[in-house]
């Protein structure tokens, strides 16, 4: 069978990093993208050169029907999706009683409900031939909570809870769902914090620095690997140490 992944938010940091391992891994990837769409399309076009297969597609995660057109374009053109990373998600800092109705819900249609969609979007075929894992990708705040993200930490604790509950119905079908809790990663993401805060992140560490894309991706490969044939349910903590 072919081994189809797709990635969403793979247009840079953490999923770009995801997408590139899984292609030298052998996977066709989907390369999923909002709003970077020149970064997607030169993630696929570095997978195709080093002779995988990609593709790039727009969809907003939070959208049932975009995320429904992806799938199909995905398994159109490349196959069915034997691997689905969820990785889009947004964050920001911001009081909790200065939350917004429009951003508390955004939060978790993206964060939270972008992860039962693309899940629901693949599982026909994954029950069908019972066959497939799932990752999702959490955070450290969501197993410790984080003041000034608690849309953020809440819906990221939410996907810890979705993963381990997810993965008793579908183990007897075979499926395989686990999730990545990433420390302080060294992305857009996080520069925002200064380089202040940043450096007494990389201190609170244990292993003493800031992590990288690609210590997600190892983790997200080798859950998705044979190797992890007997785990799921499983949070892996890709964090340094930061939480033991």
């Amino acid at each position: 069978m072919d081994r189809v992944a797709l990635v969403t938010g793979a247009s840079r940091g953490i999923g770009r990093a995801i997408a590139l391992e899984l292609a030298e891994e052998g996977y066709a990837v989907c390369v999923n993208y909002l709003e970077h769409r020149q970064q997607a399309e030169e993630v696929a076009e570095t997978i195709r050169r080093r002779g995988g297969s990609a593709m790039a597609v727009q969809a907003d995660v939070a959208d049932r029907a975009s995320v429904a057109a992806m799938v199909r374009e995905t398994e159109t053109a490349l196959g069915p999706v034997t691997l689905l990373v969820n990785n889009a998600g947004i964050a920001g800092q911001i009081q909790f009683q200065d939350i917004t109705d429009e951003q508390w819900h955004r939060y978790l249609s993206v964060n939270l409900g972008g992860a039962r969609n693309t899940i629901q979007a693949v599982l026909p075929h994954m029950l069908h031939v019972k066959a497939g894992s799932i990752v999702n990708i959490s955070s450290i705040w969501g197993l410790r909570g984080a003041s000034c993200e608690v849309a953020y930490a809440c819906t990221k604790a939410a996907l810890i809870g979705l993963t381990r509950s997810l993965a008793l119905e579908l183990a007897p079908s075979q499926i395989r769902v686990n999730c990545v809790a990433p420390g302080v990663i060294n992305t857009d993401m996080v520069q925002v914090l200064g380089q202040e805060t940043l450096c007494q992140l990389a201190e609170e560490t244990p292993l003493g620095r800031l992590g990288t894309p690609e210590d997600v991706a190892h983790a997200v490969v080798f859950l998705a690997s044979d190797k992890a044939s007997f785990l799921t349910g499983q949070v892996l903590g890709a964090d340094g140490g930061f939480i033991v």
